[in-house]
């Protein structure tokens, strides 16, 4: 598995279980976007990540494409798939970016853009 392929695990196998395990993964610094809603920092993107209404959730990965984003080994992933919410049949469609920033060995998340692809 390349880098991205274990981060992508990593991130959803614990967001689908327990958010706030992914408190880690976010620094200070770390922004993420959700809709349209912007939470800077560990503790305000956890709280909004926790704070989501669904109960159960699942993701199922579709496409995971990345790229270098700067010569410093910074990683940007655009990752698209479907969300499966509680008890609901019929599955969401998402996209989700990520910059991930190096940093003693390994990575940080620095920003973090989710939406919902209605239609």
């Amino acid at each position: 598995l390349s880098t991205t392929e274990e981060f992508t695990k990593f991130y959803y196998d614990a967001f689908d279980v327990d958010r706030k395990q992914l408190a880690p993964l976010y620094r200070d610094q770390s922004m993420l976007t959700f809709e349209s809603a912007s939470s800077l920092g560990t503790s305000a993107i956890i709280e909004k990540l926790d704070a989501l209404p669904f109960k159960q959730i699942k993701h199922v990965v579709t496409t995971l494409d990345a790229q270098p984003a700067s010569p410093n080994g910074a990683i940007l992933i655009l990752i698209t798939g479907q969300l499966l919410v509680d008890e609901e049949q019929k599955p969401m469609s998402y996209t989700q970016t990520f910059q991930l920033l190096p940093e003693n060995g390994s990575y940080f998340i620095f920003n973090d853009i989710f939406k919902l692809v209605y239609g």
